[in-house]
């Protein structure tokens, strides 16, 4: 068993069936299920997919996004002192955006085995913390 973080747009890509992304997520997922994997996110997560709903006045969508961004489905990291000091390690590479390094800090903080992203810069970094990074290219065993 794993702990595999997903980033925002994962989740996305999983609940609203993007025509490029959501087989590939679906694939990901299934693995996950059948490895008894523990996928995690932030509570960043859940804003950031909730404003698209919220602005689209899409209630039935922002209703699906909290029923599956919830326990037991999925663990979420919250942003406390301690995440803060790794968010502040990771900032402090001005190339990771202060939305990524929320992410990676929650995700490094959690201890996390992967980091899924569909970010191929964010990708490339090492943050420790978390044993791998990688975006929906990667064969995900």
């Amino acid at each position: 068993m794993s702990l595999i973080f997903w980033d925002t747009m994962i989740f996305v890509y999983w609940i609203e069936q993007h025509p490029n992304f959501a087989s590939r997520v679906d694939e990901i997922r299934r693995r996950m299920w059948e490895r008894k994997d523990q996928l995690w996110t932030s509570t960043l997560t859940l804003g950031e997919v909730l404003s698209g709903p919220y602005a689209k006045g899409d209630l039935d969508l922002s209703r699906r996004y909290k029923e599956l961004l919830a326990r037991p489905l999925v663990q979420t990291i919250p942003f406390t002192e301690e995440t803060a000091e790794h968010f502040a390690r990771i900032r402090a590479d001005r190339s990771i955006a202060s939305a990524d390094a929320i992410q990676l800090a929650c995700a490094a903080q959690a201890r996390v085995d992967l980091f899924l992203t569909n970010d191929r810069r964010l990708a490339r970094k090492t943050i420790p913390g978390i044993q791998f990074i990688a975006d929906l290219s990667f064969d995900y065993l």
